[in-house]
């Protein structure tokens, strides 16, 4: 293994077409296919040449599967100096930024550890294959003026080139004791498994990179999930004579649906239960901001139409062109058990009381961050034993195996149980997918009144 001082590389030398042997160095660029072909080899030979093919499959199977990048290259240094009975074998990387070859992996070395640079270009056999893109041999290494001695009883070198088309990924030396170790023919099985280690190399650093981007993603996929999840209410209200109960489950790490109950001093409350349009990162932080709005204007104890009135105000000169939010905001009092609200184009709330189920309106509403305009509310008395549904799309369009959706019919049905509760919705919901992922955010806000 060359590791120091090394010629400046002149142009013409960087670009050499041909196989010239000088100075007991043999450099080698693009080769014909026949290269190495022998002529009627003797038994003896062909004998020998069979059994270097079969460790070059050997070989080539044991590193074409591994896609832990380190272990494939300990796998390749340990592997091929077995098999070819060499003193030293290394693989360095190609570090592109730094301009440098850093060393993988290496066996038989006691000088070098893992993590050695090399300059391209400037230093050692390696620098020298790198720079040239050609194989280089040294039959006799204290011949090689680009040799520098690492292991003494090192006699013979080969560097060769690890290519994916055009683009240098590493290069893989190997050092025997003997002078001229390397023959013509053994010299073009390490290029063929070069080539195969060219490839599994490629794929394991693509395939670290990738692995070290999704576990990045989702630890900030995770991050932001208990940020949104912090947003929502950390329990149920206690208000006497209703029971009141909010669920919410994004379709990705974090979501566009959420859910509010904001208390008033005087006793009332607000329920909040929204949907941006979007799914994943960006629906989650236009939620973040509509809650934050949404919070101040309503402790200003507005109505619910002038607080959705002004909300859209300011969402419609802040949301980026073609982003909306639906949302139904409501104010509950107690004392009175009637219940006001504004709808921005949401789906309409479900009521079942003594006459049955009904689904509630209001006049005006467009969805918010779309244009400017006004909201008109509704007020409707909540009587002993009624409850009171707000929901998601998640909830109604929520499809099982046979792409049937759970549809508004299922959920009167289910709310007219006594049982009902925004967990058993939820419940309900998911056991209708039967295993089928819940394509968008899902989420109820559930209230019972006292019999």
């Amino acid at each position: 293994m060359a590791v120091a001082k090394t010629p400046s590389l002149s142009a013409s030398s960087q670009h050499r077409k041909n196989t010239v042997i000088c100075s007991g160095v043999l450099t080698m660029a693009t080769l014909p296919s026949n290269f190495f072909d022998d002529v009627s080899p003797p038994r003896p030979q062909l004998d020998t040449q069979v059994e270097s093919l079969q460790k070059l499959q050997k070989a080539a199977q044991k590193i074409s599967s591994i896609l832990d990048l380190d272990q494939l290259i300990d796998n390749i240094v340990n592997e091929v100096s077995d098999s070819f009975g060499l003193l030293e074998s290394s693989v360095y990387l190609h570090d592109e930024a730094r301009g440098e070859m850093v060393m993988g992996g290496v066996h038989g070395c006691s000088l070098h550890r893992k993590g050695f640079r090399l300059k391209i270009g400037k230093e050692g056999m390696v620098g020298y294959v790198a720079s040239t893109g050609q194989m280089r041999y040294a039959p006799d290494v204290h011949k090689d003026e680009y040799y520098v001695a690492c292991e003494p009883s090192t006699h013979s070198e080969v560097a060769i080139p690890l290519h994916v088309g055009q683009r240098l990924v590493g290069v893989f030396t190997a050092s025997h004791p003997e002078l001229d170790a390397f023959p013509r023919q053994q010299l073009r099985l390490l290029q063929a498994l070069c080539d195969h280690m060219a490839v599994a190399i490629h794929n394991a650093r693509r395939f670290q990179l990738e692995r070290s981007e999704r576990e990045a993603m989702s630890l900030e996929a995770q991050e932001a999930r208990a940020i949104q999840q912090a947003l929502l209410p950390k329990a149920s209200p206690y208000v006497p004579g209703f029971a009141i109960s909010g669920l919410s489950i994004p379709a990705r790490a974090v979501g566009g649906d959420w859910y509010d109950f904001i208390p008033f001093p005087d006793g009332r409350w607000g329920l909040v239960l929204a949907d941006v349009s979007g799914k994943g990162t960006a629906a989650a932080l236009l939620m973040s901001a509509t809650r934050g709005m949404l919070r101040s204007l309503a402790e200003a104890c507005c109505t619910p139409a002038e607080v959705l009135t002004k909300l859209n105000s300011l969402l419609v000169e802040d949301f980026p062109a073609g982003k909306f939010v639906t949302l139904v905001y409501a104010v509950l009092d107690p004392a009175s058990r009637n219940l006001t609200f504004a709808s921005a184009g949401h789906l309409r709330p479900l009521l079942v009381d003594e006459t049955g189920p009904r689904f509630l309106d209001t006049e005006r509403g467009l969805p918010l961050g779309l244009s400017c305009g006004d909201y008109s509310e509704s007020t409707v008395a909540l009587s002993p034993g009624s409850r009171l549904v707000f929901y998601s799309d998640g909830i109604s369009e929520a499809s099982n195996l046979e792409e049937e959706e759970y549809g508004l019919d299922r959920l009167v049905q289910h709310v007219a149980c006594s049982q009902a509760s925004a967990i058993t919705i939820l419940d309900d919901v998911r056991a209708f997918a039967n295993g089928v992922i819940l394509s968008d955010d899902a989420s109820v806000i559930f209230v019972k009144v006292s019999s």
